[in-house]
């Protein structure tokens, strides 16, 4: 299969996806502020601030990737040990909420390590032919800040060590709750190396 029509594959696959979801609830950034009392230990006041290493960065983040994220926490779909328990007094609304504040705040800014730019570039803005990679850009934009309506997460700014694990999870499998299998299909294909050449340039990416 060509990258073409990979990409094609995938998009299709997550429009239908997308267009079966239920509708989910509306979220109050307003009343999300009240509620993150159990996120900033963690996350810190702006969701960026975090005093621990790999913890994701939630400031400026979709909307829509949060509440998934948040309602797949909570359920078990995707496990998360450190925040086990944490969401199960919390109903959709809450997680809508929280989503929303946390999406309504400024995005973090990151810079790329000078010995992992040229790899990290080549493979987020024209892939690799050669073992099937498409370009990160198609989901996640040539400005890293993904498309927050079809719910692809922004990469820019992110913590390094958290996106370096993130597709390390996926390519091991142990983190699937990726659309369509996508994120497990383009890690299965990367080398650590080329792993922890994204992480580094997706950060700096603006």
């Amino acid at each position: 299969m060509t990258i073409r029509n990979f990409v094609s594959t995938v998009f299709a696959a997550l429009l239908i996806t997308s267009m079966s979801s239920i509708a989910q609830a509306q979220g109050s950034a307003e009343a999300g502020q009240g509620k993150t009392t159990v996120c900033v230990a963690c996350h810190g006041q702006t969701g960026n601030d975090s005093l621990l290493p790999g913890v994701p960065k939630l400031g400026g983040q979709g909307e829509r990737y949060l509440l998934k994220q948040l309602q797949e926490i909570k359920s078990g779909v995707r496990a998360v040990p450190l925040m086990a328990g944490m969401l199960n007094a919390m109903n959709d609304q809450d997680l809508a909420d929280i989503a929303a504040y946390f999406s309504s705040l400024p995005l973090a800014q990151g810079a790329v390590e000078e010995e992992k730019r040229a790899l990290g570039e080549e493979l987020y803005r024209s892939g690799e032919a050669s073992i099937g990679v498409a370009a990160c850009t198609a989901c996640h934009a040539p400005n890293g800040q993904g498309n927050a309506s079809a719910g692809y997460p922004s990469l820019s700014g992110q913590d390094v060590g958290y996106t370096e694990t993130q597709l390390k999870s996926f390519r091991a499998g142990e983190r699937n709750n990726d659309e369509a299998e996508v994120m497990r299909t383009i890690a299965a294909r990367l080398t650590d190396k080329e792993i922890a050449a994204l992480a580094s340039y997706v950060s700096g990416v603006r």
